[in-house]
């Protein structure tokens, strides 16, 4: 499919980094919890190790959710592999690996989830990051998922991966929704936008809505806040919790 095609495939409810709630971020462990959860799919960040091998990974650092230190982009995988990505969410998840890229689109196949894969550069990293993560997301997505959908809060990372893998779709991350969104939307050739539900106004929402743009919304962790936003039209919603929407 090329990207600026209309997606029917798309649930409402996309579990975040997994099913951040219930397991650790960006883990197999946590795509396991989703789809336990009710999930069809999940949303991923994607960065670079320093001999460029894609994981699974959030932060430029490995503090927060590993039990290693300094920035992934200065890191081998080797030493990545040896950290435990769990237990600092509870000793539940204790020793649980970084997964690869490689991993993670098995396990997808296995528990038959789709997935967002997030564009995750390091700083300066922008452009080799969306061009390997497009690259490897071309050649390993199985045909026997729905295709994926590449997102990234990075334009220079976004337009990388149109030049590796035009036809993977493409949807733009904003945080501040800056007003040419839509000349960003047609260069890039992007299918959707995600944005923020701690910045998406009731305006900004019928415009999307008006230019034909469907809409994405994360992180979304309140009922109240879904109801009002499928209200206005948005297509999806990233969230911590499925199980509150079940």
């Amino acid at each position: 499919m090329t990207s600026t095609a209309k997606r029917t495939d798309i649930p409402r409810i996309i579990g975040h980094r997994g099913a951040v709630g219930h397991a650790p971020e960006n883990t197999v462990a946590g795509f396991r919890k989703a789809k336990e959860l009710g999930c069809s799919w999940v949303e991923f960040d994607c960065m670079l190790t320093r001999d460029e091998v894609v994981i699974l990974h959030h932060d430029d650092e490995l503090d927060r959710t590993t039990n290693g230190t300094g920035l992934v982009s200065e890191t081998n995988l080797a030493a990545i592999r040896r950290l435990d990505a769990g237990s600092w969410f509870s000793s539940d998840f204790a020793k649980i690996p970084v997964p690869t890229f490689d991993e993670a689109v098995a396990a997808l196949a296995q528990l038959g989830l789709g997935g967002n894969v997030e564009i995750k550069p390091a700083s300066g990293y922008d452009r080799i990051t969306g061009r390997i993560v497009a690259e490897r997301t071309a050649e390993l997505w199985p045909a026997t998922l729905p295709p994926p959908v590449m997102s990234s809060f990075s334009l220079a990372a976004l337009e990388e991966a149109q030049k590796a893998a035009p036809q993977l779709d493409r949807a733009i991350l904003w945080w501040e929704i800056p007003d040419d969104w839509q000349a960003h939307q047609d260069r890039l050739e992007a299918s959707a936008v995600h944005v923020s539900v701690k910045k998406l106004t009731e305006a900004r929402a019928a415009e999307f809505r008006n230019a034909g743009i469907p809409f994405r919304v994360y992180t979304v962790n309140d009922p109240a806040d879904a109801a009002r936003l499928f209200d206005w039209g948005c297509e999806a919603i990233f969230t911590d919790y499925p199980d509150r929407f079940a």
